[in-house]
């Protein structure tokens, strides 16, 4: 009797402690864990949203970085690792060629065309101020391309010839050989004969503007009439002009040199002109002092947006690199 008193009483105690059935414990502990591993996921999955976020911020970073082309200046053998197809760089004075790929490739030059367009508009000592008008025959129809010279626009001959040499307008070129003694015909005339005058051999013009794929020269040619060109004042300060504001009707219009290098603090570019088409390609020449030297540069079909500058570049690199050896060995 005695005995299932003391084990009433013990179980009595018991409950009365509150502890709770094992199935009970059982479940508050499970919700605990859970609620644990709730916390931990959420955790985990902020940091992976903080790590994401980071790698996304450094993705854009790094895709807003311009890119460095990784081209050496020099290739194997020392020399300049252009990737123009036609090239000669020739010191003016000496007639000396430091280097060709080429030069003697009769191929399309596109708007380095309007360089002889100058000298021919010039040479007929015409009134600078006299006022041309853009009519529809200075329409391009061979290519399509565009103008912000409208049809009935109004400048001086000389504000013309700055924009055909600065900005490359194919209709003040167009212009400009339209308001010749004899006109339009007559200028492609004088254009082709003035080639033969300056020895020009492998040069063939059909239209002022370089648009007609059928204008061919070579990189000597060219040479010869970046060298020629260079005698001409005019062009000189119009070809390497930054920009300028023209008053084109009743509105003041900006247009910028089509060679970012005129605005190069690394040069000193006396007579400069662009080029392109289709059939052409990227073309650039020029006459710049490197090393107090006059030097002839002439870069034709060139491939890619900037490679023609790209190459420009190497190639005033390793001009001043043969100087400092030469120096050097002295």
């Amino acid at each position: 009797m005695l005995l299932k008193y003391l084990m009433v009483s013990c179980t009595a105690v018991v409950l009365g402690l509150g502890v709770a059935p094992p199935s009970e414990a059982a479940g508050k502990t499970t919700a605990a864990q859970s609620s644990s591993k709730k916390k931990i996921a959420k955790a985990a999955h902020s940091k992976r949203i903080k790590q994401a976020s980071i790698k996304k911020s450094s993705r854009k970073s790094f895709a807003a970085a311009p890119r460095v082309p990784n081209e050496p200046d020099f290739d194997a053998l020392g020399l300049p690792n252009v990737k123009s197809a036609s090239v000669l760089v020739q010191d003016q004075i000496s007639g000396e060629v430091l280097f060709e790929r080429n030069s003697d490739a009769v191929v399309p030059i596109a708007s380095i065309t309007k360089l002889m367009t100058a000298m021919v508009a010039l040479d007929a000592r015409p009134a600078l101020d006299e006022v041309l008008v853009v009519s529809e025959e200075d329409i391009d129809q061979l290519k399509g391309t565009r103008s912000r010279l409208a049809v009935g626009t109004r400048l001086t001959r000389e504000e013309m010839l700055h924009l055909a040499l600065m900005s490359s307008e194919n209709r003040a070129s167009s212009a400009l050989s339209r308001h010749y003694p004899g006109g339009q015909r007559a200028f492609i005339a004088a254009m082709n004969q003035k080639a033969i005058e300056l020895g020009l051999a492998d040069t063939r013009l059909f239209d002022s503007t370089g648009l007609d794929p059928h204008n061919v020269s070579s990189a000597r040619d060219l040479a010869k009439m970046v060298a020629a060109s260079s005698t001409y004042p005019l062009i000189r300060e119009f070809s390497t002009t930054r920009d300028g504001s023209f008053a084109v009707k009743g509105k003041t219009l900006h247009f910028n040199n089509t060679n970012a290098l005129v605005s190069s603090s690394d040069w000193e570019i006396a007579l400069q002109k662009t080029g392109f088409t289709n059939e052409a390609g990227k073309c650039l020449v020029m006459q710049a002092w490197l090393n107090q030297k006059p030097v002839v540069i002439v870069l034709l079909d060139s491939w890619g947006r900037l490679t023609r500058i790209g190459d420009a570049n190497r190639i005033r690199r390793w001009v001043e690199h043969l100087a400092l050896q030469g120096a050097g060995a002295g």
